[in-house]
């Protein structure tokens, strides 16, 4: 009997406390249950005397008080409590400084030239972060002031909008810089007025020559008012692009001759290099230290939180600052985050797409969003990894498998079950003795979910029925061992004979076995193989677009037929997926196992 049992009691007691400490003393028997029937399968045929014995447990433990529940954890399985502190420790340490400012305002500023990918999370996910937990303002600015090089495109100013909200970054105010060069302009006159900026003419070369010297370039002491007027003739089309750049005073002697007399804004021709916004209404374009440093100033960021590739541009821009009579923003400084096996470069993304190497940005080998999103990759996965990683300025290098960890995390607890059938092959099982009602939980840890129940009837004089199995478990077969069909019975393997051949072609050769028993403890003690099935005629057409773009085909339950386009589903052991389209055909994209 079941309640003589001290290991299954125990193992029951042990379940309900921790449950129980996790729902505020009260432990629930649902979860109890799955986890017990995920675990111990073979005790299924004796739920009604399990049932008894999980309730008899559970009126013990919800007796007690929840502090001597919290007692009885921490005496007997302290790992389970350590666990649950580590993970409760993982937040996100305080701004620097955030005393001082009525509101923190934070800001993400892409370049629209590309969709966003995992490399840009960083940035996003601890800037918005940081500007709810201070109640504060989150702030997306479009970095849009080079029409040549980094040249923007329309389509992706509304793409990182749908990406932000995808993550669950809401945004609280939008700037677009193309849309503020009147304003650019005004500081640069203000700059060069007071002395502080210049016109230079120079030929590159040679005024990096005299930069490495430390010495000035001949342009650098003419009176403002000389450099005004070359303003005015760089606005009005006097100068050529490439022949007249506005350069920021800063000191000569400065340990970095990168940041010496930095560039501040330039000429781009504006015939042939209209801007995709506001065509060639500027051919003066501010560069990045001037337009982002300006605007940081102007919109109120507080907190300024980049990579630490940025350094040498803060030390830039505070010399303008320092002429414009401001204080610098906080800047935080994380490390480089690499990834390994994710493919971030922008420009090889493009290249890419336009090659037809990719079929799009949603192309399951790249790190985008968009092909993340389609391979049911959740947000809060997401955010979860950046947030544990945090702002620590040392580098950090993660791996998909990071990633995948977080996201089974979250997946695991909810999604429902269902069989794929890879490289499907006939498994033809005799000698059946009845029919057959297997019920599939579609989920093994909530019961409450409901299941999913195949019909096998046995037919003809040889009692038989036929089932998809798995190429990959076919090939494993071999003659005289037992198989479990999962949830079903088990079956002797008769003939195992199967001739595979490479090729698009699909195999139509089939295994033959014959029935054995149906109890899962025959089987259990000789740990034979078990294997997920489906009834012939009881599958769809399945096929699985897998991370490197190749596709697995295959059948599917039935039931499948009736899922919406971005459910993510479990196909038992073969992976989480993310259904993509429903026809014909079900088309699903691979997450992980």
């Amino acid at each position: 009997m079941l309640r003589e049992n001290t290991e299954l009691r125990e193992f029951i007691r042990k379940t309900a406390l921790l449950n129980a400490v996790q729902h505020g003393g009260k432990a629930q028997a649902g979860p109890i249950v799955g986890k017990l029937l995920g675990e111990r399968q073979e005790l299924r045929s004796q739920a009604k005397e399990l049932n008894l014995l999980i309730n008899e447990v559970l009126a013990e433990v919800n007796k007690l008080p929840s502090e001597e529940q919290k007692r009885i954890v921490a005496e007997n399985w302290p790992q389970t409590v350590e666990k649950k502190k580590v993970e409760e420790e993982k937040h996100l340490p305080p701004l620097p400084n955030a005393d001082k400012y009525k509101q923190i305002v934070t800001r993400f500023s892409p370049n629209p030239d590309c969709v966003l990918h995992l490399g840009s999370a960083r940035a996003i996910l601890l800037s918005h972060e940081y500007a709810r937990i201070y109640k504060g303002k989150f702030i997306l600015r479009f970095e849009d002031t080079d029409p040549k090089v980094k040249r923007p495109s329309l389509e992706f100013y509304d793409s990182i909008r749908g990406d932000l909200a995808w993550l669950g970054c809401k945004v609280d105010e939008e700037y677009i810089q193309s849309d503020r060069i009147p304003i650019y302009y005004e500081y640069a006159e203000r700059l060069i007025r007071d002395d502080n900026a210049y016109v230079c003419t120079c030929v590159p070369e040679e005024f990096r020559k005299l930069t490495l010297l430390s010495q000035p370039c001949p342009c650098r002491n003419l009176p403002a008012a000389e450099h005004l007027e070359r303003w005015k003739r760089m606005l009005d089309g006097g100068y050529a692009e490439g022949s007249a750049v506005v350069r920021v005073k800063t000191d000569l002697n400065h340990p970095n001759p990168a940041v010496r007399d930095w560039p501040a804004l330039r000429i781009i021709d504006n015939k042939k290099y209209p801007h995709p916004r506001v065509g060639s209404k500027y051919r003066v374009w501010p560069l990045y230290n001037m337009a982002a440093g300006l605007d940081d100033h102007l919109l109120g960021i507080t907190h300024i939180i980049r990579g630490k590739e940025h350094l040498t541009n803060g030390v830039r821009q505070e010399f303008m600052y320092k002429h414009l009579g401001w204080e610098y923003p906080q800047a935080i400084h994380y490390g480089r985050l690499k990834i390994t096996g994710a493919f971030l470069s922008k420009s090889k993304i493009v290249a890419g797409i336009r090659a037809g190497e990719f079929m799009g940005f949603d192309d399951p080998r790249l790190a985008t969003f968009a092909a993340l999103r389609r391979r049911g990759i959740t947000p809060e996965a997401i955010k979860k990894m950046i947030v544990d990683v945090g702002p620590r300025p040392i580098d950090a290098t993660l791996s998909w498998e990071n990633l995948y960890s977080y996201n089974r995390k979250l997946l695991d607890p909810t999604v429902n079950r269902a069989f794929f059938v890879s490289e499907p092959v006939q498994l033809k099982v005799q000698g059946i003795p009845k029919t057959f009602t297997a019920q599939l939980p579609l989920h093994p840890e909530k019961p409450e979910k409901g299941t999913r129940q195949h019909i096998v009837m046995p037919s003809g004089a040889e009692k038989e029925a036929v089932f998809w199995i798995a190429k990959k478990d076919a090939v494993t077969m071999e003659t005289g061992k037992v198989v479990r069909l999962m949830e079903l019975f088990n079956v002797n393997i008769e003939q195992a004979s199967l001739q595979i051949t490479d090729g698009p072609d699909p195999v139509t050769a089939s295994i033959e076995a014959a029935f054995a028993s149906e109890s899962y403890e025959d089987v259990r003690k000789i740990k034979a193989q078990l294997i997920h099935w489906i009834p012939v005629g009881d599958e769809c057409p399945c096929q699985v677009v897998m991370p490197d773009a190749s596709v697995v085909e295959g059948v599917a339950e039935s039931l499948c037929k009736e899922l919406k386009p971005s459910t993510v589903i479990q196909f038992e052991r073969f992976g989480f997926v993310r259904i993509d389209s429903v026809g014909d055909k079900i088309v699903a994209y691979y997450a992980h196992k």
